[in-house]
């Protein structure tokens, strides 16, 4: 991925045919910015109408989502720090939403007890999953244009029920 990107505030990715245009706000870290476009790339297959920042009327704003037609989330993705409140409060609130949290270049056995603690409490029917991109994700997964081509078999995944 060319260098200059990375100095850019907005940048526009593609994937599986759509393209997203992200703002990089100027306190957010470059990291926080590609795991939403890969999150956004990840799930796009299972999820075509995913949207990225928008505010659903919620007390917390996902990071990527996708509603359905009674505008109640389907999909929720968080990148970076997610705090165990926020984790509690969205699996009890919204127990038929696929949630996905990734994290850069970590571990994530220590989310896992987080978020194994609160999902155990509710009773669900949609996963929970937990990714980690590598540092080397962006070099790895984005070509010069802003094609994302990344699957999960590229990257740890835990799901958990």
């Amino acid at each position: 991925m060319s260098d200059q990107l990375f100095l850019r505030r907005k940048w526009t990715f593609r994937a599986h045919g759509k393209q997203v245009v992200f703002v990089k706000k100027p306190i957010e870290h470059t990291t926080h910015v590609l795991m939403k476009a890969f999150i956004w790339a990840l799930y796009l297959p299972e999820y075509p109408g995913l949207a990225v920042e928008i505010p659903i009327g919620d007390r917390y704003k996902p990071d990527v989502v996708q509603l359905d037609a009674q505008a109640s989330p389907l999909f929720w993705g968080e990148a970076g720090k997610v705090s165990p409140q926020k984790i509690r409060s969205l699996v009890r609130r919204y127990p038929h939403t696929h949630f996905a949290i990734a994290k850069w270049d970590s571990a994530l056995d220590h989310v896992a007890d987080i978020v194994g603690e609160a999902v155990s409490k509710v009773r669900r029917n949609a996963p929970f999953d937990l990714i980690s991109l590598p540092e080397d994700s962006a070099d790895k997964f984005i070509d010069q244009q802003g094609n994302i081509t990344i699957t999960f078999d590229d990257i740890p995944l835990v799901r958990l029920k």
